[in-house]
């Protein structure tokens, strides 16, 4: 699985975003800006041996996958709940459990999440987003 980043020129630089984990950053080249994205994510992730790769899919988009899909997705959560000054109770309580533990289980990547428990966790966070799946063609 990947998810989307955005890429556009701004004078001398190149800026990338990828909207899902709140990463924002920079390059002087396409290609550097795209190392920093993964280095971004890898830091922010912070999962030993997490390894992130952007790929071009046009001039202004890319895509982040990784070697393992779960501390992503644990990420995720994490910063689009830290995003909306909730807390893992508050989140908990939405998803109608009185204990956070399971709910932590999910940021922490100590539970697997399917694309369905994760569509439901992230509208337990915000009910107003929803995931999106495309389709794009691997670079061979």
């Amino acid at each position: 699985m990947k998810i989307e980043g955005r890429l556009h020129k701004i004078g001398k630089f190149w800026a990338v975003e990828v909207p899902l984990l709140l990463v924002h950053t920079q390059g002087r080249s396409k290609k550097e800006a795209l190392r920093m994205a993964e280095d971004a994510v890898e830091t922010i992730v912070d999962t030993a041996g997490f390894k992130a790769e952007a790929q071009l899919v046009d001039d202004s988009r890319f895509v982040i996958g990784a070697n393992d899909d779960q501390p992503l997705f644990a990420t995720i959560l994490k910063q689009q709940r830290g995003s909306r000054d909730l807390s893992i109770r508050e989140v908990a309580s939405r998803l109608g459990s009185k204990s956070p533990t399971a709910y932590s289980r999910y940021e922490s990547g100590q539970t697997a999440l399917s694309i369905d428990k994760f569509t439901e966790l992230l509208n337990a966070i915000d009910a107003s987003v929803e995931p999106v799946m495309t389709l794009h063609r691997k670079v061979v």
